[in-house]
């Protein structure tokens, strides 16, 4: 049956209400009693009321502008892929006043991200909405306080700070990924297998918190099912190749046994790197995010493993949850959980990030 079309007319007469009072309820505008609200909800939940986000966005008259704190990128990096899931949900929203700037700081550097969240906190940037990349704990837990005292709503992408109170927050669970991946990789291992887990020299910076809740979840599920596992631990340099070669063939000549590892951020491309030159390859090697040098990598047999994170879809909701809240005054969920995608060679060709 044909779902019929009712107007503010219609439901004004339904609920016994004026067309006035209906229009207010439905753009969540104030000025209705409680009583003539609850009368023009039930009919609209009698009928099953589906409001027209398109008419809606076009009659709003103010104009909406998001600020997104997001690290500095190159090409075709994670946070590149970030950022053109914003601009396309940038695109969408202009018809509807929305417009949306990046200030950008220096991932893993306090000073570059306390700078930034200065100039939010000091009035240097007009802005109704904020979509935050958090990196620092304490501030960004100062930065949220600021922004829930002048009622400005945000989202956090990629990490979830604890004690703050955003809209919404859109990752993966990153301790879940790391218990996952710990599941997969250990399906390649075989008795006298040795593992070695590859970190970078920033594995205690406090902005690195993806990364130790993966580790946190990758070593729990070791230790429900490996009570005598032989682990490793190395932890290379993120810009010296050099020295993370000689550190690599120092380990490899010690410990032959090191079939499986696990590199807990993007960068799984500097390990494989290193097996395809010395023609070397392990049994198990798993690493994070679709960068073109890991897909690469992941095809030539070097790399086993990839774990997606769908950084483009997490850039791109952010934006639309919060013009679904500010805008067309919808109701968002406050976590939406990014699927953790298991990529390897024989699919990698058939994956998309779907926005």
């Amino acid at each position: 049956m044909e779902k019929k079309n009712y107007t503010i007319k219609d439901i004004a007469r339904m609920s016994g209400v004026s067309a006035g009072t209906v229009d207010r309820v439905l753009h969540n505008r104030g000025d209705v009693s409680k009583s003539s609200r609850e009368k023009v909800e039930k009919v609209l939940e009698s009928i099953d009321y589906r409001p027209n986000m398109f008419a809606i966005g076009l009659a709003a008259k103010k104009h909406f502008q998001i600020v997104c704190i997001i690290p500095v990128y190159h090409e075709n990096d994670y946070w590149h892929m970030v950022t053109q899931g914003i601009e396309r949900a940038a695109l969408e929203m202009q018809p509807f006043n929305v417009d949306v700037s990046f200030i950008n700081y220096r991932h893993g550097d306090k000073s570059s991200y306390e700078s930034v969240c200065q100039k939010l906190m000091n009035g240097e940037e007009k802005y109704d909405a904020v979509l935050i990349a958090p990196n620092f704990t304490e501030e960004t837990q100062e930065l949220a306080g600021y922004l829930d005292q002048q009622e400005t709503p945000y989202v956090f992408i990629d990490f979830n700070v604890t004690g703050c109170q955003p809209l919404s927050y859109i990752g993966q669970d990153s301790f879940q990924s790391g218990y996952i991946a710990s599941k997969i990789l250990m399906r390649s291992y075989q008795p006298g297998d040795e593992l070695v887990l590859i970190l970078n020299n920033q594995k205690y910076n406090p902005a690195e918190i993806q990364m130790q809740r993966r580790l946190e979840g990758f070593m729990t599920y070791l230790s429900e099912s490996f009570d005598k596992l032989t682990i490793h631990e190395l932890v290379l340099d993120k810009t010296d190749a050099k020295a993370n070669y000689q550190l690599l063939d120092s380990h490899f000549a010690k410990h032959p046994k090191s079939t499986l590892g696990a590199v807990f951020n993007s960068r799984v491309y500097q390990v494989a790197s290193y097996l395809c030159e010395r023609g070397h390859r392990m049994n198990g090697l798993l690493g994070y995010d679709l960068l073109q040098d890991n897909i690469r990598y992941l095809k030539s047999d070097h790399l086993n493993y990839l774990i997606g994170q769908r950084p483009g879809m997490q850039g791109y909701n952010g934006i639309k949850m919060l013009c679904n809240h500010m805008v067309f005054k919808q109701p968002v969920p406050g976590i939406k959980y990014m699927p953790i995608d298991i990529l390897i060679k024989e699919n990698i060709d058939f994956y998309f990030e779907i926005n």
